[in-house]
């Protein structure tokens, strides 16, 4: 068969058909059935499916296919543009926004609505071209897969008699059985199909004949080595499907070897499909989604009071009740943070576009803040911690010393053996400075080989020196090799084993394997020459040369991203479907504390309570199901916790869409990538690092723009609010609110391009609506203090009060000023301009709305904005008035930084 890469590369939709015997997805009776099967002969295995070892006839394959449905398994429904584009409009603060432009519009206001509807548009539009760019770049990641499975069918042929119309057949046989490239959707129970090395297996298979059968199933169970795979009948005693070795699943990928194998169950009746299943639904909402959510419902239940409170205060001390609606309305767009949308999308395609530089792609712009967020990274362990990559860890004596001699063996074997070669021998081969120390190909000459079998598993080669004896060399498994050995190497010396020297060597190959080794032993004896041919039976009185153990490996990097995202306050926890003592060896060497490990057996017992409160103080977790990975994310976020998941395996597809934000590689399956928010292009973790930073400084600029705002915002509305009720006028007319709102507004465009401090970068920052509200509850009435100054100022020494046009431009002036000058107050937990300095787009706009607001006044559209030019000594007292408000802010903010740690 054909298949090079993924399942997903395609629009492989499933159709989720039901098949008899169990529901769409069914862990349950899928696991049940394909143990029924692998218990079962490959002929009974055959005959229970219906089958032949000729392959189907081609009207009965077509029956199945209407039966089963196709072999394909569900996945993330793609939006159209047009519905993710209706949904961003639908977010409550767009819509709050757009009702405001409308009801600017009906009371005749069009240029405010105009203004409201443009902010909301550009902030969508801006929101909705990186999201679609970012998901064409990550379908363009999708490798390409070739949708076609290698299978054994059969024709029905006709027999005539010569000379007899061919309209009418006498005899109908099938033809004789030939391979046959089919769609991998139509493959169906019961089909013969053929495997080699790169194939991905295309269903759940029942192996009907193998040879050297290696097939790695990291991304479904997550075992950092491959599996041997035979055909071999399973024992009773098995109780999961997953430890079947003659069972192969759909999405794993053949390794080494040929086989050929009956098709089981298709399509979401596999293991695969069962996980599609779990991840092809709607996403539940992230931490930065409910963050944003909980701020504007915050403001429109601020609004919902004090919107109707100007609106009475007005209509019953001016008497002019539409003029107090229009105000009123006015009031609700300067309490609304209209740019909020604009100013989030910016930041974040601002984060996504820094993030591409580092070779990251971006799926879904919200998972950058998340990642800032972030206090705790869940990680897959194989391909992720460790290169996915067997090596030849170690080569020892039976005591387990490095012996060279054990090396030369091995490589012996490997480099002289036929046929494929199976990862191990890959391992061992690539010590090509054994090869040419030895010599192999010219010093030494093949005479035999005893092929590796299941029932023995192990094998032998026999190799001559010249004109010495030969040498048969024998690999396998421990026990096996341990069965066929009499004696054993003691420091360059062979002494007889005798029978409690064997609880002696099982404890240096239990060492190994508690250290999560795969242990292979060699052993070897000399004959005499004139033998040409060897078979089993010479395996027999052998000498125990010593041990070769393989690992995989943790990646260079792991070690030291893990210790950088601990610095930053992630705490890092490992998932994984491995065995514990895999798991606990790479844990130590990446510098993870093991320990406690969690196993998946303990996790089914927990309670949801229970069990985040054990996660809470674990870092591993191994012998996972997918279900599993998620449930532990999920309990994680009910400690408060804000969650990234790692992993590029089959099996992470429900985590990586639980957690807060999913985290992929380019080469994962497609379910990983489908179901992740970023993607990294080179597994290298140390990018992670980098992007948790930027996402903290996409939440410091985002959270600096809320926090001034709302402040702002609500200290103008009790300025608001206390003027209208002394005052025998507006405090200011609504079109001077609207321009006054968009000037600043304008202002805070270039927020997203502001310095962050080192010190923020350092730990998570989540969202905290009980800060933002302590924040505008301080600050917002140290504004509105200076507003009465203000007030005061204008009417005692500058006629303000029979002077509406001076008093209005006043406020509208020093409102303008405070607001956007404050800024650089707000921005950091440092002593602006000295220990904390702005970017130079910030200090730009800033100043210039500022210069801008002074000039107003004394400009051609004076007239039209109902402004007038101030005295020259106003100018005075607006210094004071701001010098005095940023000193006030400026204790205030040290204060609460101080005593609630907000920053």
């Amino acid at each position: 068969m054909e298949l090079k890469l993924t399942l997903f590369g395609v629009d492989i939709l499933g159709r989720k058909t039901p098949a008899p015997g169990g529901r769409i997805g069914s862990g349950a009776a899928t696991g049940a059935e394909l143990l029924e099967v692998g218990r079962l002969t490959p002929e009974a295995a055959l005959a229970r499916l219906e089958s032949s070892a000729d392959g189907l006839l081609d009207r009965d394959a077509d029956a199945r296919l209407q039966r089963y449905g196709r072999n394909e398994v569900a996945h993330e429904r793609h939006k159209s543009p047009a519905r993710r584009l209706a949904e961003l409009f639908l977010t409550p603060l767009s819509v709050l926004l757009l009702g405001l432009a409308i009801v600017n519009y009906l009371t005749g206001e069009s240029k405010g609505a105009i203004v409201i509807a443009l902010m909301v548009m550009l902030a969508v539009l801006l929101s909705f071209v990186q999201e679609f760019r970012s998901g064409k770049a990550a379908e363009r990641l999708r490798a390409m897969v070739s949708t076609t499975a290698t299978v054994l069918r059969r024709d029905v042929g006709l027999d005539l008699p010569e000379g007899v119309d061919r309209q009418f057949p006498i005899a109908v046989h099938p033809k004789p059985a030939a391979r046959r490239e089919i769609p991998l959707s139509n493959v169906v129970p019961g089909d013969i199909v053929y495997l080699s090395a790169g194939d991905i297996v295309p269903a759940d298979v029942r192996i009907l004949s193998a040879r050297d059968l290696f097939i790695n199933q990291a991304s479904l169970t997550g075992e950092s080595l491959p599996v041997e795979k035979h055909a071999i009948e399973a024992p009773a005693g098995l109780r999961s499907a997953l430890d079947l070795a003659n069972i192969g699943f759909m999405g794993t990928n053949v390794v080494s070897g040929t086989a050929s194998a009956v098709v089981v169950v298709t399509g979401p009746r596999t293991y695969f499909g069962g996980i599609a299943s779990q991840v092809a639904g709607q996403r539940v909402l992230t931490s930065f989604d409910r963050g944003v959510n909980r701020f504007i419902w915050l403001i429109i239940r601020f609004m919902a009071v004090m919107v109707p409170l100007v609106f009475l205060v007005n209509g019953f001390t001016k008497g002019n009740w539409l003029e107090a609606f229009l105000f009123a309305v006015a009031v609700a767009v300067g309490l609304t943070p209209e740019m909020l949308p604009m100013i989030v999308t910016i930041n974040l395609a601002k984060g996504a576009l820094a993030m591409s530089r580092k070779k990251v792609i971006v799926k879904r712009l919200n998972s950058i803040q998340n990642l800032g967020a972030m206090d705790v990274l869940c990680t897959d362990k194989t391909g992720t911690l460790t290169q996915d990559k067997v090596i030849l860890e170690k080569h020892v004596d039976v005591y387990g010393e490095e012996s060279e001699r054990v090396l030369e063996y091995a490589y012996l074997n490997s480099f002289y053996q036929t046929g494929l070669k199976n990862l191990l021998d890959v391992a061992v081969l690539e010590h090509v400075e054994v090869r040419e120390h030895l010599k192999a190909d010219s010093r030494f000459a093949k005479v035999d080989e005893v092929p590796f079998d299941f029932q023995r598993r192990r094998m032998s080669v026999v190799v001559a020196e010249q004109d010495g004896p030969h040498i048969l060399i024998c690999k396998g498994a421990v026990e096996e090799v341990f069965a066929v050995c009499n004696r054993a190497e003691q420091h360059d010396e062979v002494v007889a084993l005798e029978e409690g020297h064997y609880d002696e060597l099982q404890a240096v190959t239990r060492e190994f394997n508690e250290d999560g080794f795969r242990v292979i032993a060699v052993a070897y004896k000399e004959l005499p020459r004139g033998q040409t041919t060897y078979s089993v039976a010479d395996e027999d009185g052998l000498v125990l040369a010593g041990y070769i153990a393989f690992l995989d490996p943790p990646k260079e990097s792991a070690a030291a991203a893990i210790r950088t995202l601990q610095e930053h306050g992630v705490a890092v926890k490992v998932l994984t479907g491995d065995n514990e003592a895999v798991t606990r060896n790479i844990c130590r060497q990446v510098g993870l504390p093991v320990e406690d490990v969690v196993l998946g057996s303990e996790i089914d017992a927990l309670s949801d309570e229970a069990l985040a409160a054990r996660t809470d103080k674990v870092s591993v977790l191994a012998k996972l199901s997918p279900a599993q990975k998620a449930r532990v994310i999920k309990a994680l976020h009910l400690r408060g916790h804000v969650v990234g998941f790692l992993g590029d395996g089959i099996n992470d597809g429900p985590a990586l869409r639980a957690a807060d934000v999913g985290i992929s590689v380019d080469t994962a399956v497609d379910i990983a990538k489908e179901s992740a928010d970023i993607i990294l292009l080179e597994k290298n973790l140390l990018v992670l690092e980098e992007g948790v930073v930027e996402g903290r400084k996409v939440f410091g600029n985002i959270s600096k723009y809320i926090k001034m705002g709302a402040s702002s915002n609500f200290g103008n509305m009790f300025s608001v609010l206390g003027a209208s009720a002394f005052l025998p006028f507006l405090p200011m007319a609504p079109v001077q609110i609207l321009v006054n709102n968009l000037l600043y507004d304008f202002s805070q465009t270039t927020v997203a391009t502001d310095n962050v401090d080192e010190d923020y970068l350092r730990k998570p920052r989540q969202w905290d609506i009980g800060n933002i509200g302590r924040f505008m509850l301080f600050v917002g009435p140290i504004s509105s203090l200076f507003d009465y100054v203000t007030f005061g100022t204008l009417i005692w020494f500058f006629g303000g009060w029979t002077n509406q046009t001076l008093f209005q431009t006043g406020w509208f002036v020093e409102s303008l000023l405070s607001q956007t000058l404050i800024v650089h107050v707000i921005r950091t937990g440092k002593i602006p301009f000295l220990q904390s300095k702005p970017s130079f787009p910030l200090l730009v706009t800033t100043l210039g709305v500022c210069l801008l607001g002074l000039w107003l006044p004394t400009s051609p559209f004076a007239d039209a904005l109902g402004l007038t030019p101030l005295p020259r000594a106003f100018a005075l007292a607006l210094i004071g008035i701001l010098g005095g408000y940023m000193l006030l802010t400026q204790l205030a903010k040290t204060w609460l930084i101080r005593r609630f740690g907000l920053s």
